[in-house]
Formats: structure tokens, sequence, C-alpha cells
């Protein structure tokens, strides 16, 4: 099959046409290259879905993402998206459009992960406007236009899923803008909720809590890791599959009557 990456068509060995004919549920997950977001779409693609992954500055992320689901037979799609870049969406959700018509002969998804985001390491007094507005345009501002123009490619009963963290519910220093971002994350998921009960279309959030990902530069140094996983209930940090794992389970009808909701995926931190 054919793999697109951005507007790059990487081919494989099977065969396109027989692809598109395939009908299975689409997920589109944002920032689906590496980490928790990597871990989302292999999940999501061994419970069977089509994947859309996205990937910012690093194409050949997105593509070894997508080989690897498409070498297990699967059907998978990497795309660039500059997700704090409003003025790109319209070109990025033509492209969505275009694949899935492609390689699924579809022209809806059933789900998006909106897990895209920046991390902050700026105590308050050292921020400056430019990080502010960097950090607001990919953490809440893209997130709020991405899925307002996605909507009508969305099916009616399909499924939102914002990726928040656990820092819209604790805090510590240098983090402030970021966990402020989450949190308002965290209460624009319940009014899609209810402007879109209409159709039928289930929001939620999940909330990661200590993630041991390079997300922000988050590994590190080994005692502070130590430090922070002893406030953990469960004595550990968290990887990138417990939240993987758990987002992919929601993507069924098993979670049908979950909406609205902010689940805590985080061991027991801080409790």
């Amino acid at each position: 099959m054919a793999v697109w990456v951005g507007r790059t068509l990487w081919y494989q060995k099977q065969d396109t046409m027989s692809a598109t004919n395939e009908q299975s549920k689409i997920v589109l997950v944002t920032g689906g290259s590496r980490g928790i977001g990597k871990s989302i779409a292999l999940n999501a693609a061994q419970r069977g879905l089509g994947v859309i992954l996205t990937y910012n500055s690093q194409p050949e992320q997105g593509k070894a993402v997508a080989d690897e689901i498409n070498g297990k037979g699967g059907k998978a799609v990497a795309l660039q998206l500059e997700a704090g870049n409003i003025a790109s969406l319209d070109g990025f959700i033509g492209e969505v459009v275009e694949a899935l018509k492609t390689f699924w002969g579809r022209d809806r998804l059933d789900y998006l992960i909106n897990n895209a985001g920046i991390a902050q390491r700026t105590l308050i007094k050292d921020l400056t406007e430019e990080q502010f507005d960097q950090l607001v345009n990919v953490n809440f501002k893209g997130v709020f236009f991405l899925t307002q123009k996605l909507m009508p490619y969305l099916v009616d009963g399909g499924q939102v899923i914002n990726i928040s963290s656990g820092l819209a519910r604790f805090a510590f220093p240098g983090v402030a803008v970021y966990g402020a971002l989450k949190a308002a994350t965290e209460g624009l998921t319940r009014y899609f909720a209810k402007e879109y009960a209409d159709r039928k279309i289930r929001v939620n959030t999940v909330a990661p809590g200590a993630i041991d990902t390079e997300f922000g530069g988050g590994k590190g140094d080994e005692a502070h890791k130590q430090q922070i996983a002893a406030g953990i209930a469960l004595g550990r940090l968290g990887v990138a599959d417990d939240i993987g794992l758990f987002v992919a389970s929601l993507l069924s009808d098993d979670s049908r009557y979950v909406n609205a909701q902010r689940i805590e995926v985080g061991g027991g931190i801080m409790i």
C-alpha cells in the first residue's frame, strides 16, 4: 500500500485499491510520531483501527510509526502538522480528507485524539511573551480550532479525546502556563461535549500523571524521578504505554456512556 507522509507517497508491497475498500474505524492522532502519541497510534492500530498520525518537524519519525503499523498488517498514514499554526489548518484538513478517500474510500473520521503539545520548563518570572504565545497557540488555540474545523468530518456518534496533564490538578514550579492551559482544555472539553451533543459526539479528557518520556526533556535525573515516584501510590513513574493502552481502550463502544469527563491516568499521584 502507499503511505502518505506530508505530500510524499511511500509505497509498500500491498495493493492500494484493495486496501481502500476496507471499512474500519479511523482515528487521527496528533503528535503521533513519538512518546504518548506514538503509543496511542500503535495500540489503536492493534485494535484494528485505521490510523492517521501527525508529526511536526521530523518526517522520518512519522514514517517509522506508519511503517511499523503497516508492517504488522494495519493501515496508517503520517501527515505533517504544525499544531500551533492556525493558518495552516485548512490545508492540513484537506490532506486528511484526501488521505481518507485514497486509503479508506471514506470521507469521515471516527475519532480525534488531540495529543500534540509543547512543554514548559520556565519559572513565571522568566517567561517571555513569545514563549507564552507559543504555549497558548499549540496547547490551547490549536486544539480548539483543529477540533472545530474537523467536526464536519467526524461521524455522528464519534469521539474526541483531549490529552491533558495531571498538572491541571496539582502544581510544580516552572510549568504554570502549561498547567493552566491544560486546565483550560479540560473546561473546553465539557463545552464541546455540550455543543455537539445533538450529534452524539462524545468529548473526554485523559490526563496523564508523571510519565517517563522525552517530552519537554522529561527523561533525565534518576534521583529526581525517584523523588516523584515516591509520591505515586503505585510507586513508579508511568510509561507511554500506560497512557496509550488506556486511550486506545476508550476507542470502542465499551466507553459509549462516558462523556464530558476528565480521567486521570497517573498511578495515584498526589493523592
